[in-house]
């Protein structure tokens, strides 16, 4: 309305009163210049009125500018300290699966190594995939601190073999406790246990075979560079088919 203004009432005179004087000196000492004097001259109210809008124009832009700035600034604030938004290209996420070379697959059950907790660590995976974690002698180093969602499968697996050990049928036999732990590595001098979970099994001397899966899974809030993995009791009765032991973990 205020251009519609200008236009109506000084169409003719308006124009040139533009190119008498330097617009951007005039504008730049608006308010330097006002006088009873020039405020009665019909050309200063031009340059006064169109300098008026031209310093609210760009003050708006200016502040515009200032809110996206800003804006941007506190979304890169909020993605510091471990704590960046996860999309489909920098996601956290692993699935290791079982080998079937199940002898090379779990440590020595006399483990003179520190760190090492109660069972077997399951050193010898495989994996189904792995996004931006990294696998190292059988653990996941957690890239990123935050909630994560661990989970973890064994399959117990015992089938009679005349060619096998009477010692280890009898063993085997006798009531076990078939346990399998979720640890996790810090800088502490010992593993810390996340997760057990655990079942005695007896099974029968008729029975040609005997099978049980244990799974767990569970929320943890994991720091970066820790790292997590899977022990297991009776090592010998593991069976590190692809499908049915398996592990884990994603951030959420």
């Amino acid at each position: 309305s205020l251009l519609l203004q200008l236009r109506d009432t000084y169409s003719k005179s308006g124009i040139a009163c533009l190119t008498g004087e330097e617009i951007g000196n005039f504008i730049q000492n608006l308010d330097l210049i006002e006088s009873e004097d020039r405020a009665a001259d019909p050309c200063w109210q031009v340059k006064w009125h169109l300098g008026k809008l031209i310093k609210k124009i760009m003050s708006r832009s200016y502040e515009e500018n200032i809110s996206a700035v800003n804006a941007e600034r506190a979304l890169t604030l909020s993605h510091t300290d471990g704590q960046q938004p996860r999309s489909p290209v920098n996601r956290i996420a692993a699935h290791l699966t079982g080998n079937s070379n199940r002898k090379n697959s779990l440590s020595p059950r006399i483990d003179s190594l520190p760190r090492r907790g109660n069972g077997q660590k399951i050193n010898n995976w495989g994996h189904s995939f792995l996004y931006n974690v990294e696998l190292r002698n059988g653990e996941l180093v957690i890239p990123q601190t935050g909630f994560y969602y661990i989970y973890s499968q064994t399959y117990f697996r015992f089938r009679e073999n005349e060619n096998e050990d009477s010692d280890l049928l009898a063993q085997i036999r006798n009531p076990k406790q078939l346990v399998q732990y979720v640890y996790k590595l810090t800088n502490y001098p010992e593993p810390i246990l996340l997760m057990k979970s655990a079942r005695t099994s007896c099974w029968s001397k008729k029975a040609e075979y005997g099978l049980y899966s244990i799974y767990q899974g569970g929320v943890f809030q994991l720091k970066r560079e820790d790292r997590i993995f899977v022990s297991v009791s009776n090592g010998d009765i593991v069976d590190m088919d692809k499908e049915a032991s398996f592990f884990g973990a994603f951030m959420i």
